[in-house]
């Protein structure tokens, strides 16, 4: 399998993740990709031009990172990352949407952030800044619920989480939020958080 990735994606820290607990990972060839270039090639493995994309022997790909961990997590005789059923299921499946969404309001912020003098809204980065803060604070009185077994909900939001350490960390979540704190310590001394961690 090959994986058009980029390092600082939190999108493709969650895969990695995911691959690195389903035992995975050198199965994986990941290719660096530049989705922003305007030379790159990834839309002729992705219409949207968007990493991570999987790209299986066989020639298919499969995107985004829920469909490409959903995938990765049939390939491995452990523990499911996805419950098959229930409300274990829907849980895990609702984290990660609201941790994806959380990325999804950050990495528009972030773009904003770093677009030239007169060309950034601060109404729009106002939204996304919004947008990530009751994310936290949804996920801050969800804390004590989120338990140590990892699924693809808490992968999701351990990848986000480090996102905004990485991009944000003049926030200073953990002051205010510390039920999330004291979760995330534990979660991120996992193998396949520190072996994931963005380029500094």
């Amino acid at each position: 399998m090959k994986l058009r990735y980029s390092a600082t994606s939190p999108y493709v820290r969650k895969v990695m993740m995911v691959a690195i607990e389903c035992g995975l990972e050198s199965a994986i060839d990941k290719q660096p990709t530049d989705a922003w270039s305007p030379e790159t090639d990834l839309p002729k493995d992705n219409p949207l031009s968007k990493v991570p994309t999987l790209i299986l022997a066989d020639g298919t790909t499969l995107f985004d990172s829920p469909v490409i961990c959903e995938y990765l997590d049939t390939l491995h005789d452990g523990a499911r990352l996805f419950p098959a059923v229930g409300p274990d299921r829907w849980k895990a499946l609702r984290l990660q949407a609201l941790a994806d969404g959380l990325n999804d309001a950050a990495v528009a912020l972030r773009l904003e952030s770093v677009r030239p003098d007169g060309e950034r809204s601060e109404k729009w980065m106002n939204r996304q800044r919004a947008a990530v803060l009751r994310s936290l604070d949804a996920l801050e009185a969800e804390a004590g619920s989120l338990g140590e077994t990892p699924t693809i909900g808490t992968i999701a939001v351990a990848a986000a989480l480090g996102y905004i350490d990485f991009r944000f960390a003049d926030l200073g979540w953990r002051e205010t939020r510390p039920a999330l704190a004291h979760w995330f310590e534990p979660v991120s001394a996992r193998d396949s958080y520190r072996r994931t961690a963005p380029p500094t």
